[in-house]
């Protein structure tokens, strides 16, 4: 049984209480049409550029990038989805691990690929994109842009693009909702439920507090 987010009302009962809200609906978009402009001032425009969001919604905050940088300069820029889950440093750890599709209509070789992420936090979610994406091309370079970097690396990675940083700790988490999948767009502070972990929430989750 799910809601008509497709959500099972037990996957909502899992998470945490919210905190505090960090990004509203719109910050949200000020800060992607800020990231445009600094990814075209970066690279000299659009030229060679193509855009590559992780999922589940790191891809959604990618089609609204492309399209923002599109409605800049004019062109069409290239976008498309990545599926990490079988690059996973912690892959085996699951019994049944939700796998993704991967769709990536064009070239990497030579092309600067600006790989979009959700929320930034011990570096192994990027570290996996980055090894997918050198089994599928030779890119010329890879910049990172996220939408919230919370700080608590693991690994030796920053993003060149930062929406906000918001300052957590490890018994929180901190959770992106998009219109497109959970019915509302914000950023939330929540604390991590018994039994869970900190990570990105499970689509059609909001619980609507």
């Amino acid at each position: 049984m799910t809601d008509g987010n497709g959500a099972s009302p037990g996957a909502r009962s899992q998470e945490g209480a919210v905190k505090s809200i960090c990004m509203d609906a719109q910050e949200i978009e000020r800060s992607l049409t800020r990231i445009a402009h600094q990814i075209l001032e970066a690279n000299k425009g659009a030229s060679g550029l193509v855009i590559v969001g992780i999922v589940t919604r790191g891809d959604l905050l990618a089609r609204r990038l492309a399209q923002r940088i599109g409605s800049i300069e004019g062109v069409e820029v290239p976008q498309g989805r990545l599926d990490i889950s079988l690059y996973r440093d912690d892959f085996a750890t699951y019994i049944s691990p939700e796998v993704h599709s991967t769709d990536i209509p064009f070239d990497l070789d030579g092309k600067t690929v600006v790989l979009v992420d959700d929320v930034l936090f011990t570096g192994r979610t990027i570290r996996a994109a980055l090894d997918a994406l050198m089994d599928m091309g030779r890119p010329a370079c890879v910049q990172l842009a996220v939408l919230v970097d919370r700080g608590h690396r693991q690994l030796p990675i920053r993003a060149d693009y930062v929406g906000k940083n918001v300052p957590s700790s490890l018994e929180e988490n901190v959770r992106l909702f998009l219109d497109e999948v959970d019915g509302v767009s914000a950023v939330e502070i929540r604390s991590i439920a018994p039994g869970q972990r900190a990570g990105s929430a499970p689509i059609g989750t909001h619980g609507g507090e």
